[in-house]
This record gives C-alpha cells, structure tokens and sequence, in this order.
C-alpha cells in the first residue's frame, strides 16, 4: 500500500477538487495535521445527511470510503460529536450536494 498523505495535505486538495467542481465545502473540525483521520459530511440540503470514513478492507487490502451514517442531517452531527469527543485529531469536511455528489469514489480520492 503506498503511503498515505498527510491528513492536512489531503483534506486542503479535497477542497480544491470540490472547488474545481462547484460543491460547496468547508471544515468544520481541523484534526491533527499529519495523521488525523478525515470523516466527510454531505448534506443534501433537505434535512438529510451522510458521513463518510475510510476503512481498511481485508478483502481487497485497501482502504476505501464507506458509509459510516445517514439520516436525519442532526443524527449525523450527533455521532461527529461522538466520533470528535474520542478522536479529537479527527477532521471533518462538510460539503453540500443536492445529489450527494462526494468526488470520493474518483481516481485519487477513492482510495
């Protein structure tokens, strides 16, 4: 598996990339700048949410973006709240995408 980036590095070219693409998006939560992990928030902009975690698969040994909760967008903030109040080196970018466009399952983001 090759190295992974700096947490920092990563989550500032994910902006960009959103950026570049029109979505909308911030951090709500600056981690610890080498190796924090990165959760992504996506509202959809009618109540609902994602939140977004990397996890390794030992199926593919890989790491890959999945699902961690969806719903009602205050239940996702809930467990961001849960998540940050035992990881305090965790970031989290929120973005909004009417659609749930993420760009985190193209070439570079994905894994």
């Amino acid at each position: 598996m090759p190295p992974r980036l700096r947490a920092e590095l990563w989550v500032r070219a994910y902006l960009k990339r959103l950026e570049l693409n029109n979505i909308p998006a911030y951090i709500a939560a600056k981690g610890q700048p080498d190796s924090g992990a990165v959760m992504v928030k996506c509202a959809t902009l009618d109540g609902q949410a994602k939140l977004y975690t990397r996890r390794f698969d030992l199926m593919t040994d890989s790491e890959a973006w999945t699902v961690l909760t969806e719903g009602p967008e205050r239940d996702v903030d809930e467990s961001i709240r849960k998540q940050r109040s035992f990881d305090p080196d965790l970031w989290v970018v929120e973005l909004e995408a009417r659609h749930g466009r993420t760009l985190l399952d193209e070439d570079g983001l994905k894994d």
